[in-house]
């Protein structure tokens, strides 16, 4: 019988001061009341409804327990675009964030959210004080050397301290087609964000940040499997062994596929609840299931699975 800690490293909760707050805001991101219930409304997507028992820590608590997990860790859902608001309006919501999910206690952990105009090293010190496993960042603030280079200072600090980096998809950068299916976005902006991000760390942000863990959101949106084409371009990929790959919203032909590509140690349970339920990955045996539980969250940070 393991003693190890199983973990969710992938999950969002947004606790009642953050829905307080994006229900007072007049423009998005923002919560608003239609007759048939919450409707959350960004300018890049359309607008889709919000189920509050989704965000109830009592029943999410459960449901940690009762997906045979002993911890969660929650991240603020990036494509809101929050971190991306002008410094004035982004810190009252980070705050509201940070404030609900420090109260919730276990099973939950929690990732810090920096504002991206300041990307404050300091900033990200003090939510490490304050108790969060790491800081998660949108795909789109890693996607160029630019990028990377503005992020360096506090992605050293995040490093020096240990703590691990989450690389999310963020928000879509032009607005959504009206007259697509829900999951457009998620099948097109997301996996491009992350494929940009993934391949801009590769190129620039791996040499200069050697010692820094990164966990990449749902497989990285599999750009780890256009390796031999990477090659076949010119370019080079050696093992990353402080680059971990959640499996959020993938089942077991890529789950399967990625493990060839990057090793199973590489790879971390992550759900997206209540966006996805945990992916169904029996048909890769018993040996995959727990190492994917407790391996991989074992080489992170000694926090995270405390």
């Amino acid at each position: 019988m393991s003693n190890r800690v199983t973990i969710d490293v992938h999950q969002h909760l947004w606790p009642e001061p953050l829905l307080a707050a994006l229900a007072a805001r007049r423009r998005a991101p923002r919560l608003v009341r239609t007759p048939s219930g919450w409707e959350l409304r960004l300018d890049t997507e359309p607008p889709s409804p919000l189920s509050l028992p989704d965000h109830d820590p009592a029943r999410r608590g459960a449901l940690v327990y009762a997906d045979g997990l002993d911890r969660a860790l929650v991240a603020l859902s990036s494509p809101l675009g929050i971190e991306a608001l002008p410094a004035g309006e982004a810190e009252p919501l980070l705050a509201a964030y940070h404030d609900g999910v420090r109260a919730l206690g276990a099973p939950f952990g929690w990732w810090g959210a920096v504002g991206l105009e300041t990307a404050d090293p300091d900033a990200a010190d003090a939510l490490l004080d304050a108790g969060a496993v790491g800081i998660s960042l949108p795909a789109g603030a890693l996607a160029s050397r630019r990028g990377l280079v503005r992020m360096a200072p506090l992605l050293e600090r995040v490093a020096a301290r240990r703590a691990p980096v989450f690389v999310h998809p963020g928000p879509v950068a032009a607005p959504a087609e009206l007259a697509a299916p829900v999951w457009w976005p998620a099948l097109t902006s997301y996996v491009t964000q992350m494929h940009t991000a993934w391949h801009a760390f590769l190129a620039w942000g791996r040499g200069e940040h050697d010692a820094l863990d990164v966990v990449w959101a749902m497989l990285a949106g599999g750009a780890p499997l256009h390796v031999e084409r990477l090659a076949a371009r010119g370019g080079e990929r050696g093992h990353d062994a402080a680059s971990f790959y959640d499996v959020s919203s993938y089942g077991p032909r890529t789950v399967d596929a990625m493990v060839r590509a990057v090793g199973i140690e590489q790879l971390v349970l992550g759900s997206d609840r209540p966006v996805a339920a945990p992916p169904d990955l029996t048909a890769l045996g018993d040996a995959f299931a727990a190492e994917l539980r407790e391996g991989g969250p074992a080489g992170l940070r000694a926090d995270m699975v405390a």
